[in-house]
Parts: C-alpha cells; sequence; structure tokens
C-alpha cells in the first residue's frame, strides 16, 4: 500500500472513531437525562428503578397533606385510582397545588417507596391535565375530570 493511502486510511479511520466516541458520549448524556412519566399504579407495581430521575403524577389524596410548620417540608399522597404513592418536597408548593387536584412530582423514588421530589408542578387552570395522568385514571375507570375522590 502506498504511503499517501496509508495515511488517507488513517485519517479515515481516525474521523470514524472520533464520530463514534461522540456520538456515544451524547447518547449516555441524553440517557442520563431521560425522565420519564409513571403512575401511581405503576410505582406500586415496581416499574420503577430506585435513585433515577422521574416524573410521578396524580391526584392529590384530600387529607394527605402534611407539611412541617418549621420548614418548608410538605408530604402528601397522589393517586391515580389503582395505587397510591407518598410524595416528599421540601420547598414552597405552587400556588394552584390543591387537594383533589392533579400534579406533577419530578424526583427520585427511594428505598422506603417514597417519591423526593426536586420540583412539584400544579395545573395551570380548572380545565387542564397532563395528559399521562388522564390516560391512567381512564384505564383506572374514573372519568379523567373528576373532582370527587373515591376509594
Amino acid at each position: 500500500m502506498r504511503p499517501i493511502r496509508k495515511r488517507r486510511l488513517q485519517l479515515v479511520l481516525l474521523l470514524v472513531a472520533g464520530v463514534g466516541i461522540t456520538v456515544g458520549i451524547a447518547l449516555m448524556a441524553l440517557q442520563q437525562n431521560l425522565n420519564l412519566f409513571y403512575s401511581p399504579a405503576q410505582i406500586v407495581a415496581g416499574e420503577v428503578e430506585q435513585g433515577v430521575t422521574i416524573r410521578a403524577g396524580g391526584l392529590v389524596v384530600p387529607g394527605s397533606v402534611e407539611r412541617d410548620p418549621n420548614s418548608l417540608m410538605a408530604e402528601f399522597e397522589v393517586t391515580d385510582y389503582q395505587g397510591y404513592v407518598t410524595i416528599r418536597y421540601n420547598g414552597i408548593l405552587p400556588d394552584l397545588f390543591a387537594e383533589g387536584q392533579g400534579i406533577i412530582a419530578i424526583g427520585e423514588l427511594g428505598e422506603d417507596m417514597v417519591v423526593t421530589a426536586d420540583q412539584v408542578l400544579a395545573k395551570h387552570d380548572e380545565e387542564y391535565m397532563p395528559p399521562e395522568l388522564v390516560k391512567a385514571i381512564e384505564e383506572a375507570g374514573h372519568p379523567a375530570g373528576a373532582d370527587q375522590y373515591s376509594n
């Protein structure tokens, strides 16, 4: 093989290897930033890995909200009428947060099966509910817009 062709081949192989490594690193970064939505039924069924950032959503169970009077710590349960999950959040809850309303919490599932949330999102008006939550509630046989809570 001629020296010029040998150099070109080495350059092409080096370029392909560099692109492959770059794509691999980008895919690893994207995978770490991916947070999927899970309903309380899916969390209770064990479909969620512990220590992975997820979006957990449901309707806030009336009477389940407990606030620490000495800090911003709040703990409450959410349901999709098929399962119940406790969410622990240290921060100011959104203004539209209310019992019986739909929320999404972004955080990690701990060993105690409690989601420790970094962020809590509440629906922005009376009509809106996250599509994933609507689907989970309808699969449980309840109307998606039901304001009443039932066991």
